[in-house]
């Protein structure tokens, strides 16, 4: 079973190197952080806000590839945590085919952000992050 999540904050500190986001079940109460990096986090608040650089960054290129393979960015799924590690998969669609990609949870987040793509995490993660905290 997967659990619809939000991006509830992002917290970004000038005197660290690793960054955290904090996602929030919909409609619930559990929310939980993961540490992420620097350009990660940035690239999220970038997209978040809309800023557009001349050329396009990593995420956007990214983005830019999936529309011009005619795929659409269906959703994003943290599906593991191992050794203190999120585990996450995009699920594109393209040509009606599903086709599921191994990712970061930063990385997916930063690519979905900007379309408004929906998270998901798996209830077994989110029943061990939340009794851990």
């Amino acid at each position: 079973m997967e659990v619809r999540m939000d991006l509830s904050r992002i917290v970004i500190q000038d005197t660290s190197d690793q960054q955290i986001i904090f996602l929030r079940e919909r409609g619930g109460t559990r929310e939980f952080p993961i540490v992420i990096g620097d350009s990660e986090a940035c690239a999220i608040d970038r997209r978040l806000k809309g800023y557009k650089r001349a050329r396009p960054m990593t995420h956007d290129l990214m983005a830019d590839l999936i529309e011009a393979l005619h795929g659409e960015l269906e959703k994003i799924v943290i599906n593991d945590l191992k050794n203190h590690t999120f585990f996450a998969k995009l699920v594109l669609r393209s040509r009606g085919e599903i086709i599921e990609v191994d990712s970061r949870p930063s990385d997916a987040i930063a690519l979905g952000v900007a379309s408004d793509t929906p998270v998901f995490v798996s209830e077994h993660v989110l029943r061990e992050v939340c009794r851990s905290q």
